[in-house]
């Protein structure tokens, strides 16, 4: 019953959409204004019928109803409900469903919180997304379908991937689709903008919490992924520069050029249909991540789909709607040209270059993700690209961005105050130098002190600005606690962001230079040693729970007198016939350590992997305050208003 309501609630949405896609856009053509509010309602409309049809499919997950196909092949009756639930999108099916879903929601919220906009433009922005959304759903339903029945139904289903069953799976892929997804807004604004000829700083005031928005839950998207792969996965790192993890970051990149680009414009006039370009390119890069998922066209851990047949109907979506959108970019981007010419040293300058080198670093990850794949198209041979090439190409990059990220807001928007950037920067380099040199002196690493260096200028450059924008030194203290309680939410935003990239500058480095790690084969009762940590295999025992059976390994940890216990296990799910290991982890501010036991016996011994990573937690607390940043700039009154300087 609930696969008949959810396919039906599908296909109704599919014609909504359709509808949706056409007549505002007629509407708005001919100023009609009855047709353009129907795109508002179609929007609605289309969003509760698709979150009913997403709805009616959790519910066969939860009913165990094996009779529908995905079911029985990504659930079970004895798996726990938090897995029976995230069974829902552990799956191609189901994942696109949840694509598809909050794609709906994105579009319907366009008309609830857009009202003020110019009528013609948010119609045919509505207009747009429906073209989006009816690509999707057409693509489900005839290639897709979640709601197949079997015949006969089987007793039992398969289960879920057992890799899958992990909390930090349960919420890793819905906010990495709020943010895929989130970005649609911006796409359908950045081409509704191209069709109509215009774009000002209303359009980029109300966009820009959309922006903010996607790219937070992006963030944390991305951060939930780099968790669960560090315990999950056993790779004994936070990221490996793995493709599906590259085609994650690469709208995270575009969309912080966008989140800046879509700034100036908000301010100064400027940089119009750069930004419009960038409003295309997220999302477009966010369409790359969905086909590479799906398609089977580079191998991954993360990949669940490996389909080249339905692979070539996401790439024709993705060629149709970016192709075109270009297209219309290629004929219509001169008439949105800015009226504010770009001065080289003002802040609008530095978040040009910003710009230029978050773009750079964007091409660097897309090469190094696609590079082996058109050397495998044209000579049918395999290289590999990881994290030598990243070090060498990406890293610097970054580097270079930071410090412009640390000079930039000591500028105006003219540029005509540059006593104060020459005194900022004479101090900030006493302080990357200082910080580099005792770096090298304790650390014996050369480029790792360049790195902590640069972190330590950025947190002193953000920490500068604000006192800059509260005239610390320059009247009374009571005064700049007045100045310090006025500041609005967007420069709030604005330090918590560029603390949050220091934090995670300074911990990525120390993890990567200094974690130290021993593998060896042990019996229980011998130790093996890695960072002045002694690991030795207490005991290990074997049970059963409720959907697999386990091997534990019981680990001490001492150092300096003191000890903690780890626990590992190697666990068989005897429905999928798959074995995992779950490593022991003791996180800490100043370090974490792990242990992980291996293949062995009794009598040859166990695989014992230990690992020591200083500072590795203080990575994604960094990542965290960036998310956090783009939560708390959403709420500044003056994108609500008539605007004004960040």
């Amino acid at each position: 019953m609930f696969a008949e309501f959810g396919h039906v609630a599908l296909i109704i949405a599919f014609g909504v959409s359709l509808l949706q896609a056409g007549v505002p856009m007629v509407g708005a053509a001919r100023t009609d204004s009855r047709l353009m509010a129907f795109g508002d309602r179609a929007a609605i409309a289309q969003f509760v019928l698709i979150a009913a049809s997403f709805l009616a499919l959790t519910m066969v997950f939860i009913a165990s109803d094996f009779s529908v196909e995905l079911a029985a092949k990504n659930s079970h009756s004895d798996k726990p409900m938090l897995y029976k639930i995230t069974g829902v999108w552990g799956n191609h099916e189901g994942s696109m469903m949840l694509w598809i879903t909050m794609l709906a929601l994105f579009g319907a919220l366009i008309p609830i919180f857009g009202k003020a906009l110019p009528a013609s433009l948010r119609a045919r922005a509505v207009a747009v997304q429906a073209m989006v959304g009816a690509g999707f759903l057409g693509f489900i339903l005839l290639t897709s379908n979640p709601f197949l029945r079997l015949d006969p139904a089987p007793i039992n289903g398969l289960g879920l991937n057992p890799i899958l069953q992990d909390p930090g799976l349960a919420f890793h892929p819905p906010f990495l689709y709020l943010g895929y997804v989130g970005f649609s807004v911006a796409f359908s604004f950045s081409v509704a903008a191209l069709i109509e000829g215009r774009v000002d700083a209303i359009w980029a005031r109300w966009l820009r919490p959309w922006v903010l928005l996607a790219w937070s839950f992006l963030t944390i998207g991305i951060t939930l992924g780099s968790v669960w792969a560090y315990y999950e996965l056993g790779w004994g790192g936070w990221w490996m520069w793995d493709p599906v993890e590259n085609v994650s970051f690469m709208p995270w990149l575009a969309g912080t050029a966008l989140l800046h680009s879509i700034m100036v414009l908000g301010t100064r006039h400027s940089m119009a249909s750069w930004t419009v370009l960038l409003g295309i390119s997220t999302f477009s890069l966010s369409l790359v991540g969905t086909f590479v998922v799906r398609s089977g066209v580079l191998v991954s851990v993360h990949a669940f789909a490996v389909d080249p047949s339905r692979g070539v109907v996401i790439l024709a979506l993705l060629m149709a709607s970016t192709g075109g959108a270009l297209t219309l970019y290629a004929l219509r981007a001169g008439q949105l040209r800015g009226r504010e010419p770009v001065s080289p040293v003002s802040r609008e300058g530095g978040l040009a270059m910003n710009n230029l080198l978050l773009v750079a670093a964007t091409a660097t990850v897309f090469l190094g993700t696609f590079y082996p794949l058109f050397i495998d198209v044209i000579s049918a041979s395999q290289i590999s690209v990881g994290k030598p090439y990243f070090d060498l190409t990406f890293a610097p990059i970054m580097l270079l961005l930071i410090v412009f990220m640390g000079a930039a807001p000591m500028l105006d928007w003219q540029g005509k105050n540059r006593v104060g950037l020459k005194r900022f920067l004479q101090q900030a380099a006493i302080i990357f130098i200082s910080v580099s040199v005792l770096s090298a002196v304790i650390g014996k690493s050369v480029s790792a002190a360049i790195a902590l260096g640069i972190a330590a200028y950025l947190a002193y450059g953000t920490f500068a600005a604000m006192a800059k924008k509260l005239r610390v030194g320059q009247v009374p203290a009571a005064h700049s606690l007045t100045l310090l309680r006025a500041q609005p939410a967007a420069v709030w935003g604005f330090c918590l962001a560029h603390l949050g990239v220091a934090v995670f500058t300074a911990a990525a480095t120390i993890m990567t230079v200094w974690a130290d790690e021993e593998i060896s084969r042990v019996k229980v009762g011998e130790s093996i040693e890695t960072a002045g940590y002694t690991f030795t295999l207490l005991a290990i025992n074997s049970g059963q729970r409720e959907n697999y059976s386990f091997l534990s390994g019981e680990i001490t940890a001492r150092k300096d007198g003191k000890t903690v216990i780890l626990k590992s296990e190697r666990r068989f799910y005897p429905v999928r016939e798959m074995l995992t290991t779950e490593a022991g982890f003791k996180y800490g501010g100043r370090a974490t350590i792990f242990a992980a036991i291996g293949d062995g016996d009794a009598e040859k011994g166990f695989i014992l992997r230990a690992y020591y990573h200083p500072f590795v937690i203080w990575i994604w607390i960094g990542a965290l305050m960036m998310a956090l940043a783009g939560f708390v700039s959403m709420f500044d009154k003056r994108l609500r208003g008539k605007g004004g300087e960040s």
